[in-house]
């Protein structure tokens, strides 16, 4: 079972030392570290581990708070596998994808942000989503001039995308875990740039549309 962790903790000498030495007292094996922020004598890191499938995430969560000073910003399921570029392949395919370039865009986004759902929108409705989104997707009250992300009542985490040169608006969404980082935000901004620069684009979205 892969789970990602983020956690905030001092930004000095020993503290990930403390953090790998209880992750290790409860089965859990880190493939992945990753550094969102650092700054003021704090850090945020997002640890992916591998657990045996009888760790729950509560022992997990308990056997971190027991560190002084640290953080711990959410524990949950995530499907990228560690020590690859998933977006490398994602846009490989999506090159070569035709008039599916949308629909593998919007399959592909929970893999990569270890989400539950994501889902392309217009003034009409829903024009595409993944499989694991929910009958009614809330459509964004207003369009943001960028991605931005927000939380929503049930403490549902989405970003909305604009997709201007397509009239569209892309929502990603996760529910287990904490908000979208900055840097999360920042990813799928240069993802959706150079998506749109692909010339299957605009015939994948034509064909969408005309559903």
């Amino acid at each position: 079972m892969l789970l990602r962790v983020r956690i905030a903790l001092p930004d000095r000498p020993g503290s990930l030392a403390q953090i790998t030495s209880v992750l290790g007292s409860v089965g859990a094996d880190i493939t992945q570290f990753t550094v969102l922020d650092r700054g003021a004598g704090r850090a945020v890191d997002d640890i992916t581990v591998f657990c045996p499938e009888g760790t729950p995430k509560q022992t997990l969560l308990k056997s971190l708070q027991s560190v002084a000073d640290v953080t711990v910003e959410g524990i949950w399921t995530t499907r990228e596998a560690p020590g690859t570029y998933p977006e490398l392949e994602i846009l490989k395919y999506i090159t070569t994808a035709g008039d599916r370039a949308l629909t593998t865009l919007v399959d592909s986004l929970p893999v990569l942000f270890s989400a539950d759902w994501a889902a392309t929108v217009a003034e009409k409705g829903v024009i595409y989503a993944s499989w694991r989104a929910p009958q009614h997707v809330a459509l964004p009250q207003a369009i943001p001039a960028r991605p931005m992300a927000i939380t929503l009542d049930g403490d549902l985490h989405v970003i909305h995308a604009p997709l201007p040169p397509l009239a569209l608006t892309l929502i990603l969404a996760r529910s287990d875990g904490p908000a979208f980082h900055r840097i999360e935000v920042h990813r799928l901004t240069r993802i959706l740039e150079i998506f749109l620069s692909l010339p299957a684009t605009e015939r994948s979205v034509a064909r969408q549309l005309r559903k």
